[in-house]
């Protein structure tokens, strides 16, 4: 099994609406919470909803000096443009994970990736596509180990709307089993 890393350097991308920044920001919190050092950022295409939109994370147990991503080790893209485009500057060993509607790169090289039916789980399984973002931070979380499970469910709780809490668990509760399921197969 492969050992967990004291530090992340992470992107994670798709279209404007998806809640990719959302994601990012979560999964900070839930660390921050855990007691590590976090920086996350986040740009957005000329729209704001279906446009091109990224976040960076970088978790860290020591202090971060540079705020910036420079070789990410993983990457989350939720649609084909995104992943396309921002798939460049990734680290030789990255992990990336695609939405499984998507195409896997034709020359991944020595990076893993990992096509999970996030969308389909969020519209399908939970009943709300938009809870798409939630479902893929509980796999991220799986997959990683960022945080205990108990704070991220903290850190989602603090940023979900009001009124919306269960089914935001069951798409987190949804993507921890996705992830846990694909976490045998990527670090076998």
């Amino acid at each position: 099994m492969k050992q967990k890393q004291k530090r992340y350097e992470m992107c994670f991308t798709g279209s404007g609406g998806q809640g990719v920044i959302l994601c990012s920001t979560i999964l900070a919190e839930a660390a921050f919470l855990a007691g590590k050092m976090v920086a996350q950022s986040q740009s957005y295409g000329p729209q704001a909803r279906g446009g091109l939109c990224r976040a960076e994370l970088i978790i860290d147990e020591e202090r971060i000096i540079y705020p910036k991503v420079t070789s990410a080790g993983f990457l989350l893209a939720l649609t084909q443009a995104s992943l396309d485009r921002l798939r460049i500057g990734m680290a030789e060993d990255a992990l990336i994970i695609i939405d499984s509607s998507m195409h896997e790169p034709d020359d991944p090289g020595s990076c893993s990736v990992a096509a999970l039916p996030i969308l389909q789980t969020a519209s399908e399984t939970v009943g709300k596509i938009m809870t798409a973002n939630i479902v893929a931070v509980g796999a991220v979380n799986a997959l990683l180990g960022i945080a205990p499970d108990d704070l991220l469910e903290q850190a989602v709780l603090m940023r979900v709307p009001r009124g919306t809490e269960q089914v935001n668990l069951l798409a987190l509760n949804e993507g921890r089993k996705m992830g846990a399921a694909a976490h045998s197969m990527i670090y076998p």
